[in-house]
């Protein structure tokens, strides 16, 4: 079965290059650590990609059955731990890499302030 591409660019003052959500075999959910639910961006990347959001801060999700991991970040921490373990990170604040994991944060696996208007089908592919 053809899996959607979704093509997360960054937005104003964002960082990074557009990276690419594709649901492939257990890789299903996109973990939001935002707190307070799911955040609207998560809810479009799972929409449009046919995964799963998942609030990360009220369910453990294995990093096998990680699409990507959509946070709200400000600092270095949440921003850089996800790209260490080579998740697919988009944060929805305008942050550049920093602090001690600013050595994983690299175009392709990282994206910043993004909103909705960043989200969008590519085309489509093969898992």
């Amino acid at each position: 079965m053809n899996q959607p591409i979704v093509a997360i660019s960054p937005g104003p003052r964002g960082w990074g290059v557009p990276l690419e959500v594709i649901i492939q075999d257990k890789r299903r959910k996109i973990v939001c650590i935002t707190g307070g639910g799911i955040h609207p961006v998560a809810q479009r990347i799972a929409e449009l990609s046919g995964g799963e959001a998942v609030d990360g801060f009220s369910t453990i999700v294995p990093d096998a059955e990680t699409a990507c991991v959509v946070v709200n970040c400000g600092g270095t921490l949440r921003l850089g731990i996800f790209p260490k373990k080579g998740l697919k990170t988009v944060n929805v604040n305008p942050v550049s890499p920093s602090g001690p994991f600013a050595a994983y944060i690299k175009p392709g696996i990282y994206v910043s302030a993004v909103g909705l208007d960043q989200i969008q089908v590519k085309k489509e592919g093969t898992p």
